[in-house]
């Protein structure tokens, strides 16, 4: 479930992430894009307002040269003279206000056209030059302005679709990158969801296996308590009963005193091993040590099968933790002696890094020929009980290597 979490948490992340970065580019776009479209405008207002100014200069100039080319004799001068001053001075005024711009040598071109313009326009009207070379050579000067200010609308036009490039340009960068944004999410967003879905299987195949598992122990513990009654009924019934109904006999006929007080010594030995069977008091007197150590000393006694305990741990655990692996060891004795065909058990008890370990092994056939009917119940109550204890058993075999279980739970379990 962490792990699903993890990934949930990672996942959504990510998302945000891509989503909140795709919110910033969008919005540092989008005012790039209306600050080029201003910067368009603007610009467009001010070159439209100076062409809408030189087409009015263009047209006095255009009105002097035609009174000039036809009827320069009839022409009012003092009246020709103001208007070529007047748009001289506005032309000036023009340039100075596009001085520094990108266009700045254009306008001087204008400039210097309208000023040769009008120069050659006095010296027609002052009579310095032949009527005709004075004519023709106002027609060139003429021409020289209409050309430079054809120039300057062909530059403001120029730079009107560079600004449109510019800004179709970073319109489609932004549609890329929130195409990719949006990809990138829909991607994380799609191997997120896989992964959910796989954990998600995972752990649910591993409930089903739990609860499983749990299952079996439960129907195991429940033939355990079985057996467990049907053993102490017959012992209190056949053991404690028969030697109370002798006692009674003996006290009845007078039988000699020796004869009673060995049947009361049997009865108080059975009483003592059904009390075991139920909770060694060693275990809750003394501690985990003592009570697997009195484990296999019982279990050598009974089945004469050597058993190696070596502990470097003689602490106390609490008191679930020691019953939990008390009653490891006791199952996995249980299953050497009725399955293994062992003929030594080694056992082997320490603390390392905060954690009680627990090692039992045997020399035995191994699981591949044990009958998974008997021990299989025995090597889940296993693993359930060191999980129980917050930790884990590991069992490994092989066939004719024996059994090796290895418990780790922590001493500190809550």
């Amino acid at each position: 479930m962490r792990t699903l979490l993890r990934v949930l948490v990672i996942g959504f992340a990510v998302v945000i992430a891509l989503l909140a970065a795709a919110a910033v580019i969008g919005v540092h776009n989008a005012r790039s894009i209306t600050a080029s479209a201003a910067g368009l405008v603007a610009d467009q207002l001010v070159i439209t307002r100076l062409l809408d100014e030189v087409e009015r200069e263009q047209e006095a100039l255009n009105a002097a040269f035609y009174r000039l080319s036809h009827t320069p004799e009839n022409v009012d001068r003092a009246k020709v003279l103001a208007a070529l001053d007047e748009t001289g001075g506005q032309v000036a005024i023009l340039v100075e206000r596009a001085r520094g711009g990108p266009d700045e040598a254009a306008w001087n071109a204008l400039e210097h056209a309208v000023l040769d313009f009008s120069t050659e326009a006095r010296q027609l009207l002052a009579g310095k030059k032949a009527p005709g070379f004075s004519s023709r050579d106002l027609f060139v000067r003429h021409e020289e302005v209409t050309t430079v200010v054809a120039r300057l609308a062909d530059l403001s036009y120029a730079r009107a679709a560079d600004t449109r490039r510019r800004v179709d340009a970073q319109t489609n960068s932004i549609v890329t990158e929130s195409v990719l944004l949006i990809g990138g999410c829909l991607l994380v967003a799609l191997v997120s969801a896989m992964v959910t879905v796989r954990i998600a299987a995972r752990v649910f195949r591993q409930m089903e296996a739990q609860t499983s598992e749990l299952s079996r122990v439960s129907f195991r513990m429940l033939e355990t308590q079985e057996a467990t009654a049907r053993r102490f009924s017959h012992e209190l019934h056949d053991e404690l009963g028969g030697s109370l109904t002798a006692i009674k006999t003996n006290l009845t006929n007078a039988s000699p005193l020796e004869d009673s007080i060995k049947l009361i010594d049997d009865a108080i030995a059975n009483v003592r091993t059904l009390s075991q069977l139920l909770r060694p008091t060693i275990l809750d007197d003394f501690g985990l040590d003592a009570g697997i150590r009195w484990l296999a000393d019982r279990f050598s006694e009974r089945t004469h099968i050597d058993v190696d305990y070596r502990s470097h741990f003689d602490g106390r655990l609490a008191d679930e933790t020691e019953t939990h692996l008390f009653r490891i060891v006791q199952e996995a004795l249980t299953n050497v002696a009725r399955h293994a065909n062992a003929s030594r058990v080694t056992i082997f008890l320490r603390a390392e890094n905060g954690n009680i370990h627990l090692t039992l092994s045997d020399n035995g056939r191994g699981l591949a020929q044990t009958s998974t009917e008997h021990t299989g119940m025995g090597l889940t109550g296993m693993t359930a009980r060191a999980r129980s204890a917050g930790g884990d058993c590991t069992i490994s075999s092989t066939t004719g290597g024996g059994v090796t279980i290895d418990v780790t739970a922590p001493m500190e379990h809550k």
